[in-house]
């Protein structure tokens, strides 16, 4: 691994003539969103979205407040519901509700802004209560799991401590850790650095880096430019509830194509 900090892994050749923003061309796809449409009233706070995200791809996706990034993420699970258009899941369609929902969130992991564990549990417990009871693992083999990935995350030495005694930043590592638990086909990451203090930031950032490397297909909604930068296989920009433009990093960061893209940067990047 190269000490430069924004290195990352080269990306696949450009072709000659660009494909259209948000296809991909080079992987099996894993998430394909399709004409999704979401309105909060009268509100279309999605409109028209395709995305296709290939397996083992990073897609950081970027925007303004209020551009419909989180709203988009929560849509890919169905903690939002939509009006029109379709998601699927490595080929399957998302059910609407009951069982079938449950059991394909199953194999979409979520970490939130806020961390979401169980005050009334360790962290341990937290870990290995999704394993347990959705995939019905044995508690040795679930603890086991669980202490791996504790260990991968830097927190392994307070898995017998609650949420409440670990600080924001770890307390988010465990939330990580306890996605993966479950074995997910996909994370969804939906500003999980926003929450933080500053000096905790990096060290969920550097999790989420590590995490990208192994090949994890990752949507991430985040501020963090320097992650995106880093880990990225490709940056998704959001404006207005569409989908505005996508490039791989060092192009959208460099060459922004649209004017609105170009202004985000701009005051983004002037601090």
């Amino acid at each position: 691994m190269s000490d430069a900090p924004w290195d990352h892994s080269p990306a696949p050749a450009t072709p000659p003539s660009p494909a259209p923003s948000h296809s991909v061309v080079t992987r099996a796809p894993m998430v394909e969103i399709v004409g999704v449409d979401k309105y909060y009233g009268d509100l279309h706070v999605l409109q028209d979205i395709d995305l296709t995200v290939g397996k083992g791809e990073v897609v950081v996706v970027l925007g303004p407040s209020g551009s419909g990034k989180s709203t988009l993420c929560r849509t890919i699970n169905r903690l939002e519901t939509f009006e029109s258009g379709s998601i699927r899941i490595d080929g399957q369609e998302l059910p609407e509700e009951g069982k079938a929902l449950a059991q394909l969130r199953a194999d979409v992991g979520m970490v939130f802004q806020s961390f979401n564990l169980f005050a009334h549990k360790t962290i341990l417990e937290n870990v290995t209560l999704g394993p347990i009871r959705v995939r019905k693992r044995s508690k040795a083999e679930a603890d086991k799991r669980a202490t791996e990935l504790l260990e991968r995350v830097g927190v392994a030495h307070q898995s017998e401590k609650y949420p409440a005694q670990l600080s924001g930043g770890q307390q988010q590592r465990v939330a990580i850790a306890r996605s993966l638990a479950m074995d997910p086909k996909v994370m969804l990451f939906d500003e999980p650095t926003s929450a933080l203090d500053p000096e905790m930031i990096n060290e969920v950032l550097d999790v989420m880096v590590e995490l990208a490397r192994s090949g994890m297909t990752m949507i991430v909604v985040t501020h963090e430019m320097g992650f995106a930068r880093r880990a990225a296989d490709r940056v998704v920009f959001m404006s207005d509830g569409q989908i505005v433009e996508a490039a791989e990093p060092e192009v959208f960061f460099t060459h922004p194509r649209s004017e609105r893209a170009k202004d985000f940067l701009g005051k983004i990047l002037s601090h």
